[in-house]
């Protein structure tokens, strides 16, 4: 395996739950040396967030805070105590860039802001994750995720027009905020490299959904150029280009298609039956009529119901069709696809044994990603990492007597 493409930049971690780890846990896939602080005998919530292995509630056994801190080393630090800020302080002198993900004015009451950082380490790259951001009126608010993305602006033109607004499921505007926050980290590294200076990063989580609306900026760019709001739309199916599209039943669970002016495809994966040759299935000006539409979907779902998914991905493919199985999680273990591309990957841990964790999120050659080391344990490398500093055995003994790790 060839040096990976990190290798060499050293973070300090002092985020929890989700979007502050995914953003160190990228860097950490890719060489960084990652030092996760947690608090002295609580640690990261994240911690006690399952699910958790074998469904046994334990700080050691969270799925999540597992997944979220592979390839980082663990040290407990107590920044509300004098010689743990002190102590601090001497961490940052060795590193490139801290990342943390407090409430905005946090760090400053701590007496750890980046003006302060910066005259220990003036290469420092300091990242800051919140939820508004460090800057206007919003950004002492708290805010969950389905709020960031209600109020960056996707949520409101996601689903039907007659439903209230719809999110995606799980947290996926935390992980997406927490890889913009990777990005903007390793631009601002290589920046400092370049020109030997420093810099600080405000990512507001609102802010990377604002930036990103529904991936294409469709909804911003239509009210930007013309003024106009964008609504949810009408439910998959409805209009000529709708006829065939949509999420479909069959024999073992559900396919999507998209159909409508790709008809003719469909029909050819059936084996171009003569029920549907009547060329008024394939016309644009006929194909919209509802009694058109139910007639090609009335036999499309006859012949789907005798068909398992993976029969119709395969056929539907080969006969040109936009259409994909909608797949269990168990199922997608098994997906020769997911095989080939080895998108899980083992993970030995020391509690939980060995478990499969998703793995890396793209191919890199010649500077490959890799799993080096579990998850830590609550404090597991005090010793290792205090010991780098010049801590004695003595010392650490008195950091741990006065509540200092």
């Amino acid at each position: 395996m060839g040096e990976q493409a990190l290798t060499g930049m050293r973070v300090i971690d002092l985020t929890q739950y989700i979007e502050g780890p995914v953003c160190t846990k990228r860097l950490a896939d890719y060489g960084a040396d990652v030092i996760k602080i947690e608090p002295p005998g609580t640690g990261d919530g994240a911690r006690n967030m399952g699910p958790f292995y074998h469904d046994e509630p334990h700080p050691e056994k969270s799925g999540l805070f597992l997944y979220l801190n592979t390839n980082k080393r663990g040290i407990t630090l107590n920044l509300e105590n004098t010689l743990g800020k002190e102590t601090f302080l001497e961490l940052v002198k060795k590193a490139d860039v801290v990342v943390e993900s407090f409430k905005p004015g946090t760090m400053e009451r701590l007496g750890l802001s980046y003006e302060t950082l910066e005259k220990v380490n003036p290469r420092l790259v300091m990242t800051s994750i919140s939820p508004f951001g460090q800057t206007g009126p919003y950004r002492e608010y708290e805010m969950t995720e389905l709020m960031a993305f209600g109020m960056g602006g996707p949520m409101y033109h996601k689903g039907r027009a007659d439903k209230e607004p719809l999110k995606y499921g799980a947290t996926p505007t935390l992980y997406h905020a927490g890889a913009v926050a990777a990005m903007a980290t390793v631009v601002a590294y290589y920046g400092m490299r370049r020109h030997g200076k420093g810099d600080y990063i405000d990512v507001s989580i609102m802010d990377t959904q604002l930036g990103t609306m529904d991936g294409r900026a469709s909804a911003l760019i239509q009210y930007q150029f013309s003024g106009k709001v964008a609504s949810r739309g009408a439910p998959m199916g409805v209009g000529p280009a709708g006829t065939g599209s949509g999420m479909f039943p069959c024999a073992d669970g559900y396919v999507h298609f998209y159909g409508g002016l790709r008809l003719e495809r469909q029909t050819k994966m059936m084996g171009d039956p003569p029920e549907l040759r009547d060329p008024k299935f394939y016309d644009p000006e006929t194909q919209g009529d509802p009694l058109v539409r139910e007639e090609y979907e009335a036999y499309f779902l006859s012949w789907l119901m005798n068909h398992t998914k993976q029969e119709i991905f395969e056929l539907g493919q080969a006969s040109g069709n936009v259409c994909a199985p909608m797949k269990t999680i168990d199922e997608v273990f098994e997906d020769p696809q997911v095989k080939v591309r080895d998108l899980f990957v083992d993970v030995e841990h020391p509690v939980t044994g060995k478990v499969k964790y998703p793995g890396r999120p793209f191919v890199m050659e010649k500077s490959p990603w890799a799993i080096r080391r579990p998850a830590p344990l609550l404090g597991q490398h005090n010793t290792e990492v205090y010991s780098e500093l010049g801590y004695s055995k003595e010392d650490m003994v008195a950091l741990r007597q006065s509540n200092v790790i």
